[in-house]
């Protein structure tokens, strides 16, 4: 009796933590799924793209009925999502109810060292979308363009200091080197997210700050911030930005964000979960989101993604290389 009061303990302390867990040995066919609450997780601060667009990802699929079970939205900060893509390497292996959002910080953070794990270790389920970079200042910054930054990185590279996730580092890299400084001598201060960076901004702790559009494009619009470049092929509708291009610095570069879930998730769940944010990127909800954060959706899944992710992380290589953090 002991041994067998020991063994149902052990099956259920086991299914507790698990969750939603599947393995071969339940053989389900996920018929049923999901049954139960999705955890969607940004490994970043709130009001960071990765809370921005998670949270935008969850408001379409509720709004237009596409999932009907529960949704809860985590933040889980960390080294630009390293510190959460371990956990979900590490502990939520086969999980079908645990989905998160990544973007090109996941490829710089592991060729970087910062992580031990890229795109390679998870589930990639979905590109969403594509959002360009942009620099901004204070409104009150002696700074009024993109060329006085870079200006005065030429003559004494420790006179700006820049607010700067890690792999948003690359871009602005890009532009420095462009402007014949060198991007291995800028002093950057590392922030997770467009509210920080923006607080960062307001008090005087950073000179200027990186970002995609979307983390500064409420702030730009109220006259707290300025815009001095944004790194697109020519200026984005609705934000009165001038292009890097246009003022004499040949820089083009844009994130990319999706939606992975743990290794080898469940092939059920898998489809589930590309049908479905197939369909919220299709929504009037979904293009009403993209307008208002100048988010350009490039949906992609399968052989089109593993592509692009492939190619996109070579291109990130050679930017680290050549910005001199590789």
């Amino acid at each position: 009796m002991a041994s067998a009061r020991y063994l149902v303990t052990t099956a259920v302390v086991a299914s507790l933590v698990t969750g939603c867990t599947t393995t071969d040995d339940e053989a389900s066919d996920g018929s049923d799924y999901p049954s139960g609450s999705i955890t969607m997780t940004a490994g970043a601060d709130p009001g960071s793209g990765f809370d921005l667009t998670i949270r935008s990802v969850v408001e379409a699929l509720k709004k237009e009925k596409i999932v009907d079970v529960p949704l809860p939205v985590e933040n889980r900060p960390g080294a630009s999502g390293a510190v959460w893509l371990a956990q979900m390497v590490e502990r939520h292996r086969k999980a079908d109810d645990e989905i998160s959002v990544t973007s090109l910080s996941m490829m710089a953070n592991e060729l970087k060292g910062t992580s031990k794990y890229g795109y390679k270790d998870v589930t990639m389920l979905a590109r969403l979308m594509t959002e360009y970079y942009v620099v901004v200042t204070a409104a009150d910054s002696p700074y009024k363009d993109v060329g006085s930054v870079l200006s005065a990185l030429r003559k004494k590279p420790d006179s700006v200091t820049v607010g700067a996730a890690s792999d948003d580092q690359v871009p602005f890299g890009l532009l420095v080197s462009a402007a014949g400084a060198d991007p291995r001598k800028v002093k950057y201060v590392e922030y997770q997210g467009g509210g920080d960076q923006t607080t960062a901004l307001l008090n005087g702790d950073v000179d200027v700050a990186i970002a995609g559009v979307s983390e500064f494009s409420a702030v730009l619009k109220s006259g707290d911030l300025n815009g001095l470049a944004v790194l697109s092929e020519k200026r984005l509708p609705g934000l009165d930005v001038p292009t890097a291009a246009e003022q004499g610095y040949n820089v083009t570069l844009a994130n990319w964000r999706g939606i992975y879930g743990p290794p080898d998730m469940p092939a059920y769940a898998v489809k589930y979960w590309q049908d479905a944010l197939k369909r919220a990127v299709r929504s009037d909800t979904w293009k009403r989101i993209a307008k208002r954060n100048q988010w350009n959706t490039t949906f992609m899944t399968g052989d089109t993604l593993s592509a692009f992710l492939a190619q996109t992380q070579a291109s990130v290589r050679k930017g680290l290389q050549e910005t001199g953090q590789l």
